[in-house]
């Protein structure tokens, strides 16, 4: 669950509000799609099936830290794997690596399965690859395990002021 969950403050549909509608107060359309939560399975391809979205739509959000200690948000196409090397150029740094996975509630709020560029506890840097674009809509977790946020990719751009690169392998 979310900090904001934990502590009381939505109910699992003011989720998407809460996220999509961040600090800046950018308004976006969204829709959310719930799915199954399978805790032997977490992957973004077990969730494409659940929700019937081809793969390349279901985006995975990852975090890594620089070699200057900044932590930064990755969202890439579900079944791919992230270049670090291409994250860590874009990004402007030497040296990019995944954070651990016990790093990632206490950086973002957020637990695996539920990683989100949006509403994180602090504003990181956002990175999205650039295939998200070839879409008219993606799909990236509300926050939460058991709930996507189906969105123009444009629209989370500008939510989050995210960078567009090529970031796969």
């Amino acid at each position: 669950l979310s900090l904001l969950q934990e502590n009381g403050f939505v109910d699992k549909y003011d989720i998407a509000t809460v996220k999509v509608v961040n600090k800046k107060n950018v308004k976006i359309d969204y829709e959310l799609k719930e799915y199954k939560v399978d805790l032997n399975d977490l992957s973004a391809i077990h969730v494409a099936k659940d929700v019937n979205m081809d793969i390349k739509t279901v985006f995975k959000t990852l975090v890594a830290r620089s070699d200057k200690n900044d932590i930064i948000m990755a969202c890439i196409p579900g079944d791919d794997e992230l270049h670090l090397k291409k994250l860590a150029q874009v990004a402007n740094f030497k040296k990019v690596e995944m954070i651990h996975l016990k790093e990632l509630l206490p950086l973002t709020g957020y637990v695996r399965g539920g990683c989100s560029p949006l509403g994180a506890k602090k504003a990181y840097p956002v990175f999205i690859d650039e295939t998200a674009l070839k879409w008219p809509k993606i799909a990236i977790s509300a926050g939460v395990r058991g709930e996507q946020i189906l969105l123009a990719p444009q629209d989370l751009i500008k939510a989050v002021n995210a960078t567009v690169a090529d970031l796969i392998k």
